[in-house]
């Protein structure tokens, strides 16, 4: 287990790092498999929305910094209109 800085909660940690790098490193011991799986699902709809192509350079750079973002803290893109389903 591991302190999840995203959900603030002891959760269980990723088997490997999600991206290469310090980055990578920084994610895999402080950010869950949960947390990782949330911004999977945000990163699709920030894909989607933007209509971003991963083939552009700066597409790529911008959801590296957003990705940072949500995932340590920080004001990170919301799709607009977008609202979470209730958990009942």
């Amino acid at each position: 287990m591991i302190f999840c800085q995203k959900l603030q909660k002891q959760a269980a940690p990723m088997s490997f790092a999600p991206v290469p790098g310090e980055l990578g490193e920084r994610i895999l011991a402080n950010i869950s498999a949960e947390a990782w799986k949330l911004w999977i699902t945000h990163q699709t709809m920030l894909i989607n929305e933007k209509h971003l192509s991963l083939a552009e350079p700066e597409a790529r750079k911008f959801l590296v910094e957003e990705m940072e973002k949500f995932l340590f803290g920080g004001d990170f893109e919301q799709i607009e209109g977008y609202v979470p389903p209730s958990s009942n």
